[in-house]
C-alpha cells in the first residue's frame, strides 16, 4: 500500500474501473474521427477523476486533500454528463435508478461482472452512468468525512503554527 492508503478505499478502485471501462467504450463506440475531441474529454476526465483522489490522499494538507477530491467529484460529474449526452443524442435509454438492470449493477462488488453490459451501447453507456453516479456519491460521503476531520482536527498550517507556538513557549 502506498503512503496515502488511497489503493484501499473503494472511491479509489471504482475510480479505476470507471477510467479502464471509458478507455473501452470510447474505443468501441466512439472510435471514428468526427468523435475525437469527445473522446478526448470523455478519458481525460475519468483520469483526472481517478488521478485527484490519488493527488489528495498524499497531501499533507487537509485543505488540498478536499480541494483535488472536489476536483476528482467535478471530474466524475462531467464524464456522467457525457455518457447521459451519449444515449440521448442516439435515442438510446437512460435507465432509471429503480431499473432492476441498474439495481444489479449496483449490487456488483467487482468489474469482472461488468462483462454483460459492454456488449451493446445502451447497456455499457447505462451501466457507466451507474458507475458514476455511485461514484459521485462516494466522493460526496469522503468530502464530508474530510470536512469533519477538518473541523476537529485543524488544517495543517493551523496544527504546524500550533507546534511552532509550543515550541517557542518552551524555551528559556
Amino acid at each position: 500500500m502506498t503512503k496515502g492508503g488511497f489503493e484501499s478505499l473503494l472511491v479509489y478502485q471504482k475510480a479505476v474501473t470507471i477510467a479502464d471501462l471509458t478507455v473501452t467504450f470510447c474505443e468501441k463506440f466512439l472510435g471514428e474521427s468526427k468523435y475525437r475531441r469527445t473522446v478526448e474529454q470523455m478519458v481525460q476526465a475519468a483520469r483526472s477523476g481517478k488521478q485527484n483522489i490519488v493527488e489528495g490522499s498524499l497531501e499533507k494538507s487537509m485543505e488540498g486533500n478536499i480541494k483535488l477530491t472536489g476536483v476528482a467529484r467535478a471530474s466524475f460529474g462531467e464524464l456522467l454528463e457525457d455518457y447521459k449526452d451519449f444515449l440521448r443524442q442516439r435515442s438510446l435509454a437512460l435507465w432509471s435508478k429503480d431499473d432492476p438492470r441498474v439495481l444489479k449493477i449496483r449490487s456488483y462488488k467487482t468489474h469482472e461482472t461488468y462483462e454483460s453490459y459492454r456488449r451493446d451501447p445502451e447497456s455499457f453507456a447505462n451501466l457507466m452512468v451507474t458507475l458514476c453516479f455511485t461514484e459521485g456519491y462516494l466522493l460526496d460521503q469522503l468530502l464530508r468525512a474530510q470536512e469533519q476531520k477538518f473541523i476537529k482536527e485543524g488544517g495543517f498550517r493551523e496544527n504546524l503554527f500550533r507546534k511552532r507556538q509550543e515550541y517557542r513557549r518552551g524555551l528559556p
